[in-house]
């Protein structure tokens, strides 16, 4: 078994595939499912005990690993893959190939006969390395309809504005755009002969500051393609996605139970948190996590109304009474503030004035530290499957409401 990066395929006895999976060490992940002391989920212990045959696939690098992975899932649809596949939460990639001026997105759909997708991928933040690391070789569009001026990415080499380029522009656009698909397709070796050639065209026409672009992008090509370009984060845990996240709900559910925190069910957990600048344009999120996992069709967002003045404490708790004013909304097992002993105590009180008994905890920043809704403090190792759990809880109920903030400031801003 080869410590080079690639994927690994399950296989049965019937050579249909179980389980498609990458790796920067082919060695080390797959013998990672054998070992004695791999401490195996039920799930992941189910699709080891019906591997027959391994196949695995080199690349030369993590990125080629982590395209390859998501065309052979799609391709074969494995058993322990087919949530990937069926799950529209998981993120594309878009290509709107067929528009004049084509845009590469990332999309939760793919129902647009005149674009073509890739995917899905398990992992957004990969999405966009892979995406970042692209724009920087072949500028792109990045939004369906370009304002009609230079934007910010245009100053910094990463868009060339279509709505205002040249025809031959317009031309040398659409051919680095067909570059992009075959690089998310794995047919890196086709682009790097594609632009070979057509630096050595510029070349016989004395065309060398245009030749030099294009052996730059060669040179990038190579360099995101090679083992030493390490974008991504890969688990070492061999468990299945669906183990490791039941592996962390459990340790959540232990740790409260140890401090006294009665926690019945956390199938679903409601996350809160609070943005503002000074108290002007405040806003609420709300994120939902079920069976470990976002549920973004769940996510609402709050405009503070009632509350004057920079005071997170009333805002949050202005959230939670509108929130659970809110008739047909499921329930949470769990409430996780984004906050410490101030913002628990305030959402503490606002439950009890609606005569709700579900358990509360905090999140405070400067620790990490778990804080109960009696202000007791828990410090957790950062290893803490329960701590990972919570941290992905608060730092996704963030990235919700500065989201929202940035956009009302912006209508406030132009208006």
């Amino acid at each position: 078994m080869p410590q080079s990066s690639g994927i690994y395929i399950f296989l049965d006895g019937k050579n249909n595939a179980l389980y498609i999976g990458k790796a920067k060490n082919l060695k080390s992940r797959v013998s990672s499912y054998f070992s004695k002391s791999s401490d195996l989920g039920e799930k992941t212990a189910q699709l080891v005990s019906k591997i027959k045959k391994i196949k695995i696939i080199k690349t030369t690098s993590e990125i080629e690993a982590f395209l390859l992975e998501a065309d052979l899932v799609k391709k074969y649809k494995p058993f322990y893959n087919l949530r990937l596949l069926d799950d529209k939460t998981y993120p594309l990639i878009r290509i709107t190939i067929k528009s004049k001026y084509p845009a590469v997105l990332i999309s939760r759909k793919d129902d647009d006969k005149n674009s073509i997708y890739f995917g899905r991928f398990p992992s957004s933040s990969s999405v966009r390395s892979v995406l970042k690391t692209i724009r920087r070789i072949f500028p792109y569009q990045s939004v369906l309809n370009h304002a009609k001026r230079r934007c910010l990415y245009n100053h910094m080499g990463l868009c060339p504005c279509p709505p205002i380029v040249s025809d031959d522009e317009l031309r040398a656009y659409r051919k680095n755009i067909r570059r992009v698909v075959d690089f998310l397709k794995g047919n890196t070796k086709k682009v790097i002969r594609d632009l070979e050639k057509e630096r050595d065209a510029l070349s016989k026409k004395d065309e060398f500051e245009k030749a030099l672009i294009v052996q730059k992008r060669i040179d990038a090509i190579k360099f995101v393609t090679s083992q030493s370009y390490k974008p991504f984060d890969y688990e070492v845990n061999p468990n299945l996605e669906e183990d490791l996240r039941n592996k962390e709900m459990n340790s959540l559910k232990q740790i409260l139970k140890e401090q006294g925190v009665n926690v019945e069910s956390i199938k679903r957990i409601e996350c809160y948190d609070i943005s503002n600048i000074s108290g002007k344009l405040a806003t609420g999120s709300m994120v939902v996590f079920e069976n470990g996992t976002k549920n973004t069709s769940e996510y609402r967002r709050f405009r503070i109304k009632k509350t004057p003045g920079p005071n997170d404490f009333a805002m949050i708790a202005e959230v939670l009474k509108r929130r659970f004013s809110r008739v047909g909304w499921a329930m949470p097992g769990l409430i996780v503030i984004d906050g410490g002993k101030g913002q628990v105590s305030a959402a503490s009180k606002a439950l009890r004035e609606l005569n709700i008994d579900i358990p509360i905890i905090g999140l405070a920043k400067r620790l990490e530290t778990i804080v109960t809704a009696d202000l007791q403090e828990i410090l957790l190792p950062r290893r803490s499957d329960g701590l990972k759990l919570v941290m992905k809880l608060r730092d996704e109920a963030h990235r919700f409401a500065i989201t929202y903030h940035r956009k009302l400031r912006s209508k406030n801003f132009i208006g």
